[in-house]
């Protein structure tokens, strides 16, 4: 499912599947749901609104069963630190 980046309130990314009628919101937080039986009337007017945000609360957050996914974890501090510490040592 190719995805559209967006920055409209908790939004980042909105795809859309129209074989499996399946639309996936991902939000800032690094979670997603995955919403199915969503026409591709509802995908259009949700990918071409101005208020992506609004559009989403209002016909699609509560109309559609959705499926808690997770897009990517919340990168520490901690992690960062990891990734550039040299081979076999500290990064100091």
């Amino acid at each position: 499912m190719e995805m559209k980046r967006i920055n409209a309130g908790k939004l980042r990314a909105i795809g859309y599947d129209a074989r499996d009628r399946m639309l996936r919101v991902e939000f800032d937080d690094g979670s997603a749901i995955d919403y199915s039986g969503v026409g591709n009337e509802v995908w259009r007017k949700l990918s071409t609104s101005a208020a992506a945000w609004s559009y989403y609360r209002d016909n699609i957050e509560d109309e559609f069963t959705g499926r808690r996914d997770v897009v990517r974890k919340p990168t520490s501090r901690a992690d960062l630190e990891d990734l550039f510490k040299p081979p076999g040592g500290d990064a100091t």
